[in-house]
Formats: structure tokens, sequence, C-alpha cells
């Protein structure tokens, strides 16, 4: 017995190997590159949950003052398009045409998903309760983040796909475009 013991320090002696320091070199622009990537990301889940709890306060704010609350989520731009689409063709005052609504925005905006004649968001009127059901980021550069989004209301069954691009100005995140299809 007192062999084995003895043999088996020698063994674990002679087995033991030294440890040895292993420098590595973190060059300046890999960490400033991981800061960067860390702060994109980090602004880009902000972006997303500014996003998601927008829309559900905006689909639980008083309808009543449903403009002036679009107006403090978008950019004017966005805002200025937005109700010139929901008012194309109808009887009310500074209503465009179509073809007007096309000419003015076609620069700025892809104006074929517009959402022409429907409202912010989801093409229906009315509404039980609109929840987030997936918001995913599909791309960003800076101070610009493009998520795809569906919203549902289980009230109506009913989903609403759509491409939102958020926007970061004054410090402050901002809907600068919505990509929503016609409903058929």
């Amino acid at each position: 017995m007192k062999r084995t013991i003895i043999a088996s320090l020698f063994l674990i002696i002679a087995c033991k190997e030294e440890r040895k320091e292993i420098k590595t070199t973190v060059e300046p622009s890999q960490t400033k590159e991981k800061a960067v990537q860390n702060n994109e990301s980090n602004e880009a889940e902000d972006a997303k949950k500014w996003l998601e709890k927008s829309i559900v306060d905006y689909f639980k704010g008083d309808i009543g003052n449903g403009e002036k609350n679009l107006q403090k989520i978008t950019t004017k731009d966005y805002f200025d398009y937005k109700t010139d689409a929901t008012n194309v063709d109808l009887d009310v005052d500074r209503s465009l045409t179509e073809k007007e609504f096309q000419d003015k925005w076609k620069s700025k905006f892809n104006t074929n998903k517009a959402g022409i004649g429907v409202g912010f968001l989801i093409s229906a009127q009315d509404w039980i309760n609109i929840e987030v059901g997936n918001c995913e980021l599909k791309s960003s550069s800076k101070d610009e983040y493009v998520f795809n989004v569906v919203l549902r209301d289980d009230g109506f069954k009913a989903q609403y796909p759509s491409v939102i691009k958020v926007v970061k100005e004054n410090g402050s995140f901002l809907i600068a475009d919505v990509l929503q299809d016609e409903p058929k």
C-alpha cells in the first residue's frame, strides 16, 4: 500500500506541468470596435423596448387624442405623410388624390406601402386589445433601426405585420416610416 501511494505521488509530481502565463495583447482598435458594437446593440435594444411600449401606449390611449399621441411618437415628415395617406380621396380639407399623394411623397417614402386609406399600424378601424406579438431587429445603422413587427388583436383574432423604421433624433426615438400592406 505504501509503495502504491509513493508511486502515485511521484507520478503526480512528474506529470504536473508548470503554469505559464500567456499574455494576450488586445489592440486598442479591437477594444473600441467591441465597445461600439456593444453600444449599438444596447441602442437597438433600447429602440425595440421604446417601440413596443409606444405602440401599446398609443392603442391604449384616449382615441380622442389619437392625432396628438401619434405626433409624439413619429417624425414630423412621417406624421404628415401618414395623415395624407389616411385621407387620400376622402372629402376632407387638404385631402389628395392617390396620384397627388404618390407625386408628393415618392421621393421620401415607399408610397406603395403607405397604408392608404387605413389607420396607423393596423388596417382595422376598431380594435379590442392591440399587443406586440413579435418585434425583431431587421437592420440598423447609425441612429436608425428597422424592425419586423407583428401586431395582434386577440379579441378580433387579427394580425397586422409591418416593417417599422425607428430613428434617434435629439436623444429621443421616433417612428420615421411604417411599411404597411394594403388590406385585401
